[in-house]
């Protein structure tokens, strides 16, 4: 694992940030974000909406670095990048840094992005899966297409993952690439992230005649928010600067939990859902309500 604390000054491959000896006073995260109806509606074809300015810059920058101190803390990647799959190359994955960071906790509860999720999900409310921070090291390889969902147990299509820079994203950086409206396929088999994916994917796209976005630059606190039918992926990392991006995922509160066809699915319920039983709601302890409509 590469550690931040050892990083010099002129060797920053993980943007190194000033480690704090005192407690942040971390910004609310709590006021609404200006939804358009327009936004609302083009999630519901896409399947997927890029919003802009979701935090300002200082909010942004101050999560950063304490989202930052705490990946690399409980980060336990350590192979070179050339002993790694497809997947393992495509980011450093962190997962359910709540659990483990207060200041993290204050980030992934945020009722404002809560809000927006299930806004453009049109529910009444909605419950945390989990978070994830996904760093693309420079050099980093492709994430191959796929559908998020083909990970959860879950018996619903109302599911959401908000996709949010760290720092300003060129496209050279490997930010976010969408299959605009493949959400409507739904389900299309249990095809876990690898390079089968992308060449089944790309082949189903192409078949089926579906456009696919191109990369686009993102400044820090913009986000995307795509369904977790939605077909994405993203390029390498061709820059020198590593990709830090943060995820939060979001499902309509009522949902219930679907029997584990396949054994990914199977670890997620042990996991994400801990205690839960299929046919019963989804609603662990690692599951709260973020948003409720008043």
């Amino acid at each position: 694992m590469l550690n931040l604390a050892d990083a010099g000054e002129e060797c920053k491959p993980y943007n190194r940030v000033a480690m704090s000896t005192a407690p942040l006073a971390l910004p609310p995260l709590d006021h609404s974000y200006p939804l358009t109806q327009e936004q609302v509606d083009a999630y519901a074809r896409d399947g997927f909406v890029r919003l802009r300015g979701v935090c300002s810059p200082d909010e942004i920058r101050a999560y950063r670095q304490v989202i930052v101190e705490a990946a690399m803390r409980y980060n336990v990647e350590q192979r070179p990048m050339e002993e790694r799959d497809t997947y393992g190359k495509a980011f450093l994955q962190i997962m359910n840094l709540w659990e483990v960071d207060e200041a993290a906790r204050q980030f992934v509860f945020a009722r404002r992005f809560a809000e927006i999720a299930a806004r453009l999900m049109q529910v009444d409310a909605i419950r945390l899966y989990h978070d994830q921070a996904l760093f693309k090291e420079p050099g980093g390889g492709h994430t191959p297409w796929h559908q998020d969902q083909f990970y959860w147990p879950l018996a619903t299509d109302k599911t959401i993952t908000m996709w949010m820079p760290l720092i300003d994203l060129s496209a050279e950086m490997g930010t976010m690439r969408f299959a605009p409206g493949s959400q409507q396929e739904g389900y299309l088999g249990p095809i876990p992230i690898s390079d089968e994916s992308e060449r089944m994917f790309n082949e189903f796209l192409s078949s089926k005649g579906y456009s696919v976005t191109e990369n686009v630059d993102m400044a820090a606190g913009d986000a995307t928010f795509h369904s977790g039918w939605c077909l994405h992926g993203a390029p390498g990392n061709r820059t020198q600067t590593t990709r830090e991006a943060m995820t939060i995922i979001y499902f309509e509160d009522g949902a219930k939990i679907l029997e584990p066809d396949h054994p990914n699915r199977q670890a997620d319920l042990d996991r994400w859902l801990p205690g839960g039983v299929p046919g019963e709601p989804a609603a662990s302890t690692l599951n709260p309500v973020l948003w409720r409509r008043s």
